[in-house]
């Protein structure tokens, strides 16, 4: 299992990143000032990233009970990344529609277009990120 400074590391390094990419892509697409979209985009960047910190633990948990190992295969890190954004997708289409003054069927179009950025972000960024910070990959066993 990964320490909870390393988690702390993967959860902030994510949602920067992400936070200046879609708010860039969210002035270009809405045609947004920058500080209106950019203030939903860091109100939600926080929730997500303590979303992040809990949901990489539980999901680590669950894979480490379940195989004995937190490494993760390819349909596993797919399966992470829409786990990820359909739990989130769930709490911001109401707060996308009363920031934005959009229906909820407007709302729920725009977050998807987001969770599907957000889906192939989170996929490489966690594949880069096991690249460039390995974890210990513990066993069950090691880990009693």
């Amino acid at each position: 299992m990964r320490s909870k400074a390393d988690r702390i590391r993967h959860a902030v390094g994510f949602e920067i990143l992400g936070l200046v990419l879609v708010t860039g892509l969210g002035q270009w697409i809405f045609g947004l000032e920058p500080a209106h979209f950019g203030l939903l985009a860091l109100v939600f960047s926080v929730l997500a990233t303590v979303w992040n910190y809990y949901y990489n633990r539980l999901f680590d948990s669950w894979l480490l009970r379940q195989r004995g190992s937190i490494a993760k295969r390819q349909r596993d890190r797919v399966l992470h990344a829409v786990l990820f954004e359909g739990g989130l997708l769930i709490i911001t289409v109401p707060g996308i529609a009363w920031w934005l003054n959009m229906t909820l069927w407007q709302a729920l179009m725009a977050d998807i277009a987001m969770v599907l950025f957000y889906v192939v972000y989170a996929y490489l960024y966690n594949l880069l990120y096991d690249r460039l910070f390995p974890s210990a990959r513990l066993s069950v066993a090691s880990a009693r």
